[in-house]
């Protein structure tokens, strides 16, 4: 019909399997410092091939009306800005190899099990429906739950770090206050106490409900 599609994928890359012949985008934008565990400052930036003539750089460099075109003009236009440090680009090949030489497909799931265990246990905690399914084809590594709105979610946000070192997002939304978890290869299920706990002792243990 004509329309464009653009995908903001910030967080599939490593988290969930990405084909981009499948999915058909017309533009893809994807983070690997994320959870394909490469350094910040490395992504990559899809586009259709007929629909690359559409983008031009922000900041024109050595590849602007180029001496000597190499075989395609996207990249000429986008790829090298001179001086730009291509350490972080180059390391994705080797993240990628990490993740399939340590089985990552078990560490996903293990971390999946976790985001499951941390939506029931809020859910439980304070009598508020879950925001979707338990099942792993509605959310993979990171989730979202609703608390109670009796405090505004910055000052919740802000007691988690300050009193029991919890760094984790909790914002206001349509009405809502959501708190959103993550869980990497690093992280072990006794930190889901912890976090329990400390929202036990924040809301004095009171259900919203």
């Amino acid at each position: 019909m004509g329309i464009l599609t653009v995908i903001d994928g910030a967080h599939a890359p490593g988290q969930i399997p990405v084909d981009l012949g499948r999915l058909g985008a017309d533009f893809y934008a994807g983070n690997c410092h994320k959870w394909l565990c490469a350094p910040k400052g490395s992504a990559f930036l899809y586009a259709y091939p007929r629909l690359q003539p559409l983008l031009q750089p922000l900041i024109v460099s050595w590849g602007w009306q180029p001496d000597h075109p190499g075989h395609s003009p996207f990249l000429d236009l986008l790829e090298w800005t001179g001086t730009r440090d291509i350490a972080a680009f180059l390391s994705v090949p080797q993240a990628i190899r990490f993740q399939a030489d340590h089985d990552w497909d078990a560490v996903r799931s293990e971390c999946h099990a976790m985001a499951a265990e941390t939506r029931r246990r809020l859910s439980e905690l304070f009598g508020l429906p879950a925001l979707h399914p338990p099942g792993a084809e509605w959310f993979g590594q990171m989730g979202a739950s609703q608390i109670p709105d009796t405090l505004p979610a910055a000052a919740v946000q802000a007691r988690l770090y300050q009193d029991h070192r919890i760094e984790i997002p909790v914002q206001s939304w349509n009405g809502k206050t959501l708190i959103r978890y993550s869980f990497q290869a690093y992280n072990r299920p006794e930190e889901i106490d912890l976090l329990i706990r400390a929202l036990e002792e924040i809301f004095d243990g009171v259900p919203a409900g």
